[in-house]
């Protein structure tokens, strides 16, 4: 319910048309569907210091789709954030460690979202099916 009040919301400030609410929200949902195909692909590599490359790739890859896509891939990934943020909390206590990492993640979410290559977090040696 929270997302649909979301892409109501956010099309009243856009100004969008009726047509433009549709594809405002075919836009969010197929950039969510590239968040999570790079989130899966991730899992999958399993590949070590890559996971800014994959942030930067699915936040690349939803922010092609256009408004919708770039505010789908925000919101998500603010969440993801968000949600690993408390998660690091409560396993390790307040190291400082877990916002390091998630400022480098949102740094990674942030490259990609504005259209620059994801590529330039790609680990060598990770294989070229990612």
């Amino acid at each position: 319910m929270k997302l649909f009040t979301g892409l109501v919301f956010c099309s009243l400030v856009l100004g969008v048309s009726s047509q433009g609410f549709f594809s405002f929200f075919r836009e969010a949902y197929d950039g969510a569907r590239d968040m999570w195909r790079a989130y899966s692909d991730m899992r999958e590599a399993n590949y070590i210091g890559a996971d800014k490359y994959f942030h930067a790739r699915g936040n690349y890859d939803a922010a092609r789709r256009g408004p919708g896509g770039a505010w789908a891939a925000e919101v998500i990934s603010d969440a993801r954030e968000g949600i690993q943020s408390s998660l690091d909390f409560f396993k390790h206590g307040d190291s400082g460690h877990g916002a390091e990492d998630s400022r480098a993640d949102q740094e990674a979410n942030r490259w990609g979202r504005s259209g620059k290559d994801p590529n330039h977090f790609r680990p060598a040696g990770l294989p070229d099916k990612y």
